[in-house]
Order: C-alpha cells, then sequence, then structure tokens
C-alpha cells in the first residue's frame, strides 16, 4: 500500500517533530486518512527495533478499526488488544480502549512504552487520558506522544498545552477539496432579519444559550422562510439540518412536510432503534431532509448527504466544521450506484460562518504543498507552541489569528510566490504517470503491476474505473475529474507499492516488448515514439473496452 504524495509529507513532518520535540499534534481532517497516516508513522519508529507502543482510542469501534488497518499497512509487526474482554500486552503495538485502561487495576499491568498513540488527540486533557500519559511517563520518562485528531479545538476552550508543545502538521480542508478528496461547498450567509440578535448572544458554558437561539429562530415566519429558501438553492437535495433544541427541531422538520417536503427528524432522547428507523427513511431516500439536534454532528455519515443547514450558531469552530463536514464526502459509486455528486451547498441561517469565517476562506494552502518537509511555522503568541504559518487558529489553544499575525511572520521569512493560490495537480503529484489514450485529454490510463484505473469523460461527466489482475472492473466514483482522479490514484495506491511503482517507471525509457507489438491495436503498431508504458495502457484499454464502456453506460441510464 502506498501513501498519497501529501500523506508522506504528513508522515515525515511528524516523525521529525516527535525526534525533536518528543510529543506532537499533527491534524488532519475527515477524508484525509488519518488513521493511515497514523499507522505509517507507527510502523515507521517501531520496525526493526526493540521499543513498545500504545494506541489509545475512546470507543470499541475505533480500536478495532485501527488494529485492522495498522496491521494491513504493518504485517510483519505484532498487535494486541487491551479491552474489557482481552487484556493483553504481548504485542509490540497495543490497541487499548480509555475507559478501560485508565482504571487503577489496570492501568498498573501497563509495561513500559516508548511511543504513545492518543487517537482523537482533542480528548488528550480528560482526567482519564491524563491518567495514561502520566503514568506512561512515570514508567519510561523518554516517551514520546503522538496525537492525531479532524478537531483539535475543544468547546469548552481547554487547550492541549498540557500534553502538546507543537503541531507536526496541518492539512486544512482546503486541501483536500483542491485534491478531490472532498467535494467544495457552496456556502450562503442568510439573514433573516434577525442577524443583530444572534450576533449578541453569550456563550453560557461551552456554546451558546441554545434555548435563547430557539427563541430567536423558532418563528413560523421564520422556518417559512427557511423552506422557501432550501426550494430555491437545494431543492431535492438530501440534506441535513441542525437546530439548537429538540423543540425547534421539531417545528422546522413540520414546517418542511406543511411545505411538501418529505423530512424525519432525530434528537437525544430517541432510542437506537427509533433513531435508526428515521435515519434509513433519509438513507433510502424516504425523506429528503433530516432534522436534528447535536446527534449528527460527529460520528455519522451518508456521503450523498450534499445540503448542510445551519439553524444555530457555534461557538467553536471545530463544531462548525463537524456539522459542514456531513456534507463534503465524495461518493463511492460501488456503494452508491447512481448517485451524482459534485459539491455541497451549505445554508447558514445560524452566523456560524459570520462568527467563524467560511470553509473557503480556511481552504488555504501554504508550504504544504512544497517538496520541503519542514513547513513554515509560527509560534501562537498565547501558548508559545509551535504551529504552521496557515493556522487561522492555534490547534493547541485555540487563539485566533488575524491576517495581521500572518503577515508579519511572513516578512520574517522568505516569500513565496503565489502560494495561497497553488492548486493540487494530481496528474504531476501522482505516484502514477498517467496516459491520455487519445490526445483529447478525455480517456486516462495509468498502469501497475497489481492494479490499473482508467478516468474517461462521458458527456459533461467524469468516471473513474479501476481493475485488477483477472478481476471484475469497479467503477470507482463518477463527478467532477479532480474528484475521478483522486479516487482512481487511490485505487492505485491501495494494490501498489514502492517496489512495483519503480519496477513500472522502468517502463517509462523502455520500448514495447515484442509480446506487445503483437496485441497493440494497428494505429499503434508502427508508433516508434511509444514506450513500453504506453504501450501498456493502450493495451489495458483495449482488452477492457467493451466492459468500460458497459459500466459508464450502466452507471449513466441509472442516474438518468
Amino acid at each position: 500500500m502506498l501513501l498519497r504524495p501529501r500523506q508522506k509529507t504528513f508522515v515525515d513532518r511528524s516523525v521529525a517533530a516527535l525526534e525533536a520535540e518528543g510529543n506532537t499534534l499533527s491534524v488532519a481532517p475527515t477524508g484525509a486518512g488519518k488513521t493511515v497516516m497514523f499507522s505509517a508513522i507507527l510502523g515507521r519508529l517501531v520496525s526493526g527495533v526493540d521499543s513498545k507502543a500504545l494506541v489509545l482510542a475512546h470507543r470499541d469501534e475505533l480500536t478495532a478499526q485501527n488494529r485492522a488497518l495498522f496491521e494491513t499497512m504493518n504485517p510483519d509487526i505484532s498487535t494486541s488488544v487491551y479491552d474489557a474482554t482481552t487484556k493483553s500486552w504481548d504485542g509490540q503495538v497495543t490497541f487499548s480502549m480509555v475507559p478501560t485502561l485508565s482504571r487503577d487495576n489496570n492501568l498498573s499491568t501497563m509495561p513500559s512504552i516508548d511511543l504513545l498513540v492518543i487517537d482523537e488527540a482533542h480528548h488528550a486533557v480528560a482526567d482519564t487520558y491524563q491518567k495514561i500519559v502520566n503514568a506512561a511517563k512515570e514508567k519510561n520518562e523518554n516517551c514520546r506522544v503522538l496525537g492525531v485528531t479532524a478537531t483539535p479545538n475543544r468547546s469548552d476552550d481547554r487547550g492541549l498545552i498540557e500534553v502538546f508543545t507543537n503541531v507536526g502538521d496541518q492539512i486544512l480542508v482546503g486541501e483536500l477539496i483542491r485534491s478531490g478528496h472532498l467535494v467544495p461547498p457552496r456556502t450562503f450567509i442568510m439573514d433573516l432579519g434577525v442577524r443583530n440578535k444572534l450576533l449578541d448572544l453569550k456563550k453560557t458554558g461551552e456554546d451558546f444559550d441554545m434555548e435563547a437561539v430557539e427563541e430567536i429562530l423558532n418563528q413560523r415566519p421564520i422556518n417559512k422562510a427557511v423552506v422557501d429558501t432550501w426550494k430555491e438553492k437545494a431543492n431535492g437535495r438530501p440534506t441535513v439540518v441542525f437546530c439548537s433544541t429538540v423543540e425547534h427541531a421539531r417545528t422546522v422538520s413540520i414546517a418542511f412536510e406543511d411545505g411538501g417536503v418529505a423530512a424525519a427528524f432525530v434528537h437525544g432522547s430517541l432510542s437506537p432503534t427509533d433513531r435508526q428507523r428515521e435515519l434509513e427513511k433519509f438513507q433510502t431516500g424516504e425523506v429528503s431532509v433530516i432534522v436534528n439536534v447535536a446527534v449528527l454532528t460527529e460520528g455519522w455519515d451518508y456521503p450523498p448527504t450534499s445540503c448542510v443547514v445551519l439553524l444555530r450558531p457555534s461557538s467553536a469552530k471545530s463544531t462548525m466544521i463537524q456539522m459542514i463536514g456531513r456534507g463534503l464526502r465524495t461518493i463511492d459509486a460501488e456503494k452508491y450506484p447512481g448517485v451524482k455528486k459534485s459539491d455541497c451547498i451549505v445554508l447558514d441561517f445560524g452566523t456560524s460562518s459570520l462568527i467563524h469565517g467560511t470553509l473557503e476562506q480556511d481552504a488555504v494552502l501554504d508550504s504544504a504543498l512544497l517538496d520541503d518537509v519542514e513547513p513554515l511555522t509560527m509560534d501562537c503568541r498565547s501558548c508559545g507552541a509551535k504551529i504552521p504559518l496557515a493556522s487561522h487558529e492555534c490547534p493547541i489553544c485555540g487563539e485566533q489569528f488575524g491576517s495581521e499575525e500572518r503577515e508579519k511572520e511572513e516578512r520574517e521569512i522568505e516569500p513565496l510566490t503565489q502560494v495561497e493560490m497553488m492548486e493540487i495537480n494530481l496528474l504531476q503529484q501522482s505516484n502514477f504517470l498517467w496516459v491520455d489514450l487519445f490526445g483529447d485529454n478525455a480517456s486516462l490510463v495509468s498502469t501497475g503491476f497489481e492494479a490499473w484505473a482508467g478516468l474517461f469523460q462521458f458527456e459533461d461527466h467524469w468516471y473513474a474505473i479501476g481493475g485488477r489482475q483477472d478481476n471484475d472492473l469497479k467503477l470507482l466514483t463518477s463527478g467532477p475529474r479532480i474528484v475521478g482522479l483522486a479516487a482512481a490514484n487511490d485505487w492505485l495506491n491501495l494494490y501498489e507499492t514502492e517496489d512495483t511503482v519503480h519496477k513500472t517507471r522502468d517502463w517509462l525509457s523502455e520500448v514495447p516488448t515484442q509480446r506487445q507489438i503483437r496485441v497493440l491495436p494497428k494505429q499503434n503498431k508502427l508508433d516508434f515514439s511509444l514506450t513500453r508504458y504506453r504501450a501498456s495502457a493502450l493495451i489495458t484499454f483495449e482488452m477492457h473496452k467493451k466492459a468500460i464502456h458497459e459500466l459508464i453506460a450502466a452507471a449513466d441510464q441509472m442516474v438518468a
């Protein structure tokens, strides 16, 4: 399995920070492949050496997922699990549940740990996590601590400086949008005449007073205007709506129904069975809109969702990103046949985008795309942590930065040319060479030893297809060209290795073999500039041309 180029940079930077500082927080949003990257970091640091690592998670399913992917990427490194049913430290890398391990009788059994990895590291300052971190440090003062999270800033404004003194790397949402691993949001900030009242709200505890929010927003004329706006901007799109209170969600769902739009709503008081029933209505298309109160903020994904409605403000930017993130997932064509998705409409009635800035404003590319392992950094003026220069807020303590701070730091370093305007060119950054089969940029193929992938344009749509030796073809995704390229590259990364990529690159300077020449299409047999690699791409396409056409036709017909 290969890492994407940006994932490799993330791994390199995180390892460098760990070795230099003894700890680091690395930030990677949904879609970046967080588990893949920390598995690569772990593998690099413990492989071939006499060291022991511990990976912490706060849910059983995360522990199982983390272990399974780590073993896939590092088959030669032994693992074990320490949870409520299996208490084993036998593996070189142990995966454990925090609620279980933090109990005194269990924690006393922990051996000396050389590397502690904390998944969902925004929880790291909680008492249960602190018990484990302190115990690990007591048993080995040189224990290094790696934290990984998608949303570092906590809603209670408590910083992570107790555990982490620096940020090894931070992948921005904008990077994933530009690389095709998330779809772009189209944000509309809506004012229904109550914006000033919402902006005057005060925090009560970790967030704004949601009862006060309901009082402002839960009015019949406003609810009708929300439905009318949705019909204008996003009619028919699978939509998730975030409300302030249960009563607010109930009346908003009724407003959609009164407007002729099938809707359901879920909240924390529903039983698991009832909640699942309502979610299934949404996932099967029985309803177009699902309304909720803080239930679907994290831990729930339905990738066909292509509209997010914010009917509440959020004092924590991470919460806003989590809510909008429900609509940014790309489509796996095998799981969701016939679904096309190119963007996500965000209707913000709750001022979150005004308070925190839209995701588009955060979608800034900096030195993260350069070949250098070392990112441009600045020191947080509040906590002193070393953080990436592109940060709009400190991932360690949550301190907000404006353009003045960044401009000041930029004046002190060698300026970069148009860094903020850079876009990821997957054709250039890919681990693989892509062949334009017919010179029209509408049929692209890349081949390896174990797999191949193609990207094909039909009318105004792009279809990514993956194949393996002696296996049926798979429609990976359909949508914008950049999303298709991302899916095709990820397919090749899944099955190829550094060794096979190196062997394939050798083909770039080699002439076609006699066997290739025999099976090449007639129009290519006398092309004396042909390389072995281009010949392989042409032959692959010819062998599977009929199946490719059938897959695309079936997918197009399904959508129609």
